[in-house]
């Protein structure tokens, strides 16, 4: 299917870390779909196959339930008491995960990235510096460099009726593929407080969303959604 520029990563993402694990020719929820060999659950597999499991052992109430995969929590990171991890998940240096926030399996948290109390994570990419920092929810969704999503911001991932979620680009309504898909956000853009994101949202780079709002579809680069 011919897709249009905006919605793959070399136009919502500018750090090399984003274009070395985000397939180009694909759009970028290609890389939620659990059953694409370079999607982020191989990607983080893999990666983790290398680093193994790591746990820090000064934490109060640190809890990690490594069933499914290994955790791996760099030298660096800084997790505040009551955190709960689920592998296989990877939470890198300088990553900051603050108090009773809940961390999911296919979690993977790059430099610089922060989870805020009582926030939860799953299936999700956080890209250096992006931030969810207070009472949000980030499943099947990619975080760009330096996004912040405003207290109470959620994410959507599954839609009421179970079925496929549909992404509208032009007035039209086309097919993902994927049962749950977030949100893809690209860098710099702001999210504010209780803002919601319909399944299968994409924001360009540098976009606005105003507090209280639904956004659901394609925003491009520097839009302002109310």
């Amino acid at each position: 299917m011919d897709w249009p520029v905006g919605v793959k990563a070399e136009a919502l993402f500018s750090s090399d870390r984003a274009l070395s694990i985000i397939d180009q020719d694909a759009p970028v929820w290609a890389c939620l779909d659990p059953n694409n060999p370079t999607g982020l659950k191989h990607r983080l597999n893999e990666t983790l196959a290398t680093l193994g499991s790591n746990h820090p052992s000064d934490v109060e109430f640190l809890t990690i339930d490594e069933r499914k995969g290994p955790v791996h929590v760099a030298e660096g990171a800084v997790l505040e008491p009551h955190v709960h991890l689920i592998g296989p998940c990877l939470i890198e240096s300088n990553v900051t995960i603050r108090s009773h926030a809940y961390v999911r399996e296919y979690t993977w948290m790059m430099d610089g990235s922060l989870l805020g109390h009582a926030s939860e994570s799953k299936h999700a990419l956080f890209l250096p510096g992006a931030k969810a920092p207070h009472f949000n929810y980030v499943g099947d969704s990619v975080l760009g460099s330096n996004v912040n999503l405003g207290a109470g911001v959620k994410l959507s991932n599954l839609r009421h009726d179970g079925e496929a979620v549909g992404i509208w680009l032009d007035d039209v309504r086309r097919a993902t593929g994927l049962r749950k898909f977030g949100a893809i956000i690209g860098d710099g853009a702001q999210l504010g407080c209780n803002a919601v994101t319909n399944p299968g949202t994409v924001l360009g780079k540098s976009c606005m969303v105003h507090p209280n709002s639904t956004v659901g579809g394609f925003h491009a680069e520097g839009s302002v959604v109310r």
